[in-house]
C-alpha cells in the first residue's frame, strides 16, 4: 500500500525530507521502518534520503512496510463493522467479548474475529485498537487500519459513553474530578485515592427514573475503569457493576456503552495502489454513533 504526499509551494530550496515527513504526520517509528524494513522514500519516483530536500511540486511516496501475522484468526467470531475507510475501522463490540487476547482470554476475542475478517479480504490481520473497552462494556471500538493511521488516530479521538447509574441523580451536567489509583493490592480494581492519577469525567444526566440515572459521559482522562470508579465514588455505582458496588438484579453486567466516537482523518483521495494526501495536511472530522443496547434500554421500561 503506497502513500503519496505532494509537496506544496514554498522556499525555492525546498524542505529536508525528515522535516517534510513530520509535517505530514509520519511518525518517527514509521519513518524508521520504511528506511530499514521497507523500500525507502521516493520523490517523483527517484530515491530520496532524510537529509535531502523535497522541492516544491514534487510528490514524496513510500510503501507501508510489511507487517506480522497478528493473532489467531477465528472466523466463528462475528465482527460487526459500524464504519470503515482507508485509515480507520470502527467495530461494534457486544458485551461479554474481550477486545484482544490476554492471560485470562487467550482466544475468542474481537481481535481474533477481526484477523479472520481481514485475511478473508486479503488485508493485514494486525489489530490496532485505538481504544479498548472492558469485556462486559459494549459499544464502539476504533481501530487503525495501517501503521500510518495508528498514532494519528490516537492523538485525535473523542469518546462519549452512556452509563446507567444506581439512584436518581439531578438532571443536567456534572463533573467528577478525583484521582484514581489501584485498590489495595488488586491487579484489576481501582479506587479514588489522594495519591492516584488526576482523573476527570464530565457527564450529563439525561434521564432519571425507576431508581436509576442515564448519564452521557465524556472521560477527559483515560484511566482504567474511570467512569465506573468515579460514579461509585459518589455513591452511585453503575447498575450491574458488582466490582464497584452495583447490583446485578436488573442487568447482568456493568451498564456502560461506548455510544459515540469522533476522530480526525487526513483529507485526500484513494488511488488504486494507495492514498494521495492533500498537503499541507488537513484533518476532517468523522463521527460514528451506536444506539443504547437492549439490556440497558430495558432498565427504564
Amino acid at each position: 500500500m503506497r502513500l503519496y504526499f505532494p509537496a506544496p509551494g514554498g522556499p525555492a530550496e525546498g524542505t529536508l525530507l525528515r522535516s517534510f515527513l513530520r509535517q505530514c504526520a509520519v511518525s518517527t517509528e514509521l519513518a524508521r521502518a520504511v528506511k530499514f524494513h521497507g523500500g525507502g522514500f521516493f520523490a517523483d519516483g527517484s530515491p530520496i534520503l532524510a537529509n535531502m530536500r523535497v522541492r516544491p511540486g514534487q510528490v514524496v511516496s513510500f510503501d507501508l512496510p510489511p507487517e506480522g501475522g497478528g493473532v489467531l484468526p477465528q472466523p466463528e467470531i462475528p465482527v460487526c463493522i459500524a464504519y470503515e475507510d482507508f485509515f480507520a475501522l470502527v467495530l461494534e463490540k457486544p458485551a461479554g467479548l474481550a477486545v484482544h487476547p490476554t492471560l485470562n482470554y487467550p482466544g475468542g476475542t474481537l481481535a481474533n474475529g477481526y484477523a479472520a475478517r481481514q485475511l478473508a479480504r486479503g488485508e493485514s490481520p494486525v489489530f490496532r485498537p485505538v481504544n479498548r473497552i472492558d469485556k462486559d462494556t459494549s459499544g464502539l471500538v476504533l481501530a487503525a487500519r495501517n501503521s500510518y493511521a495508528a498514532p494519528l488516530l490516537a492523538q485525535n479521538v473523542e469518546k462519549l459513553y452512556l452509563a446507567v447509574a444506581e439512584g436518581e441523580l439531578p438532571l443536567g451536567p456534572g463533573v467528577i474530578d478525583a484521582p484514581i489509583g489501584r485498590r489495595g493490592d488488586s491487579i484489576i480494581g481501582r479506587c479514588v485515592r489522594p495519591d492516584g492519577k488526576p482523573s476527570r469525567t464530565e457527564y450529563t444526566i439525561v434521564k432519571a427514573a425507576r431508581g436509576l440515572s442515564l448519564a452521557a459521559c465524556r472521560p477527559v482522562t483515560g484511566r482504567t475503569h474511570q467512569i465506573r470508579v468515579h460514579f461509585a465514588s459518589i455513591g452511585h455505582p453503575l447498575a450491574g457493576d458488582d466490582l464497584y458496588g452495583g447490583h446485578r438484579d436488573r442487568i447482568g453486567r456493568q451498564a456502560l456503552h461506548c455510544a459515540r466516537q469522533t476522530f480526525f482523518l487526513p483529507a485526500g483521495r484513494e488511488e488504486p495502489d494507495g492514498f494521495r494526501f492533500e498537503t499541507p495536511l488537513r484533518l476532517e472530522a468523522v463521527t460514528v454513533e451506536s444506539p443504547l443496547p437492549g439490556d440497558m434500554k430495558a432498565l427504564f421500561e
